[in-house]
């Protein structure tokens, strides 16, 4: 058996969780210098209505010894290796508590830094998780996380920009001229694609990016909000009608991502299906 780990900044939904049975190692999230467990003991509305009240908030890895738990508990299931897909190091600590506690995990582990964030994490997961439902060795599975982190395409619109650019991952130029910038991250920045001047022109804007991407491929996309479920509707079912999409899942914008983003995030991360 190969156990599947990642952590939970890859807003990895429910039902992706269970069909791959992957175990998540939640980041902490800290509100007005409280520490909380992403996922575990903070929802997604309480983190947003404290940062529309003013909280001040921030983000940190998992400790070594939360993920090690996370290894033993798998290896205890009968796990006798590991695949651990995380959060790029370009932009969190993640990778190295990872890394320490795989020096003492009870089976090998093998530790996949994406160089990404978000929903292109679990992407990640999710390419690996059909290779592992497949039949796939580590070997394989770990090669087509690889190769997603490397190909995986983003688009989103930010409801906080102050918040992205006080976390220093906007481009200088991202939010300079009119409208309402459509963003990409590439390389752990932050960049503008696309300017719109509304929200229905930012839904035209965003699909275009994905069947653009896409290339003629078929695609597995997410579609993820915060807190703004009827805006993601829309994007969501104007690219499931799309011949370029194969699969669609929907997934919820939580603390840790929310925390550079803010409230009234919509967007969207893809990746070939043939992977």
């Amino acid at each position: 058996m190969i156990g599947l780990v990642t952590d939970s900044n890859a807003q990895l939904p429910g039902d992706l969780r269970e069909r791959y049975q992957v175990a998540v190692v939640p980041l902490t999230v800290v509100v007005d210098d409280h520490p909380y467990q992403e996922g575990v003991d903070i929802t997604a509305a309480e983190f947003y209505g404290r940062l529309a009240a003013g909280a001040s908030v921030s983000t940190a890895a998992p400790s070594p010894g939360a993920v090690l738990t996370a290894y033993e508990q798998l290896a205890a299931a009968g796990a006798t290796e590991i695949l651990s897909i995380h959060i790029g190091s370009n932009t969190s600590a993640t990778v190295n508590a990872v890394t320490v506690a795989a020096g003492s995990s009870p089976v090998p582990v093998e530790v996949i830094d994406t160089g990404t964030a978000s929903f292109a994490v679990a992407c990640c997961v999710w390419a690996a998780g059909e290779v592992l439902a497949a039949g796939g060795d580590l070997a394989r599975a770990a090669d087509v996380a690889r190769r997603v982190a490397g190909q995986v395409g983003n688009v989103f619109i930010v409801g906080a920009l102050d918040l992205a650019r006080r976390g220093g991952r906007l481009a200088a130029d991202a939010a300079a001229g009119e409208g309402l910038p459509v963003l990409a991250l590439a390389d752990g920045q932050i960049e503008a694609v696309g300017r719109v001047h509304d929200v229905e022109s930012a839904v035209d804007a965003m699909t275009a990016y994905v069947v653009d991407g896409a290339g003629g491929a078929p695609q597995r996309v997410g579609v993820g909000d915060a807190l703004t479920p009827e805006l993601a509707g829309e994007y969501a079912a104007r690219l499931a009608d799309r011949p370029e999409v194969a699969e669609l899942v929907r997934y919820e914008i939580g603390p840790s991502v929310g925390a550079h983003t803010g409230a009234g995030t919509v967007g969207a991360c893809f990746f070939p299906a043939a992977s």
